[in-house]
């Protein structure tokens, strides 16, 4: 038998995604052993996480508490004109990365997916509309993932986005991504390589 603070410590890590049983063991059994300062520098990262991490109102990337606003949204040398379209916010990361991209981004929160009950409506397609108005938008670069239901989300955007502002620029990566493959995982190369060769919608 266990002791309880060491079950409870494993339980918890075994919430994460991608962490089984035995990899949480393993983990809690490190934290243990290892230098108190490990432990304790942990638990205060994961409590300022809530207290000092934020979302932005307009692109819904993830920001500091103290900022009012995402900084890549603000910069006067990013322009505003032009919009890369996202899932989740480590997906932006991925694309600055690239030092490719001088646009702005939105972030939607997920894809479609009726399964786990992410509707159109749960995303953050209507602040998109809106953006492409009170920003002058002149172009969308949709950039969801390649799977089934980014694709479903790439087709939806597409038809609302033209429907609303025919003269819009709606633009998709280029293929060359795997299908399947997080945005957030793939290589500087393979995303520059698809953002530089996008298509019209």
């Amino acid at each position: 038998m266990l002791p309880r603070a060491l079950t409870d410590t494993i339980d918890a890590l075994g919430k994460l995604p991608g962490v089984g049983n035995k990899t949480a063991e393993r983990y809690a059994t490190y934290l243990f052993r290892s230098d108190r300062k490990i432990s304790e520098q942990l638990i205060n990262a994961l409590s300022n996480l809530h207290e000092q991490v934020k979302t932005c109102p307009i692109t819904f990337a993830l920001i500091n508490a103290d900022e009012e606003t995402s900084p890549l949204y603000d910069s006067p040398e990013r322009d505003k004109t032009t919009i890369l379209v996202v899932e989740e916010p480590l997906d932006i990361y991925a694309f600055e990365q690239t030092k490719e991209y001088r646009g702005t981004y939105h972030v939607l929160g997920g894809a479609i997916s009726p399964i786990d009950g992410i509707t159109p409506e749960v995303l953050h397609i209507k602040e998109l509309i809106s953006r492409v108005q009170n920003d002058q938008v002149k172009e969308i670069i949709i950039a969801t993932n390649p799977s089934v239901e980014g694709e479903s989300t790439a087709l939806l955007l597409q038809k609302m986005l033209s429907e609303k502002y025919p003269e819009l620029t709606i633009t998709r990566l280029a293929r060359g991504l795997p299908l399947g493959v997080d945005l957030s995982f793939a290589d500087q190369i393979t995303l520059s390589a698809a953002l530089n060769n996008r298509t019209n919608l």
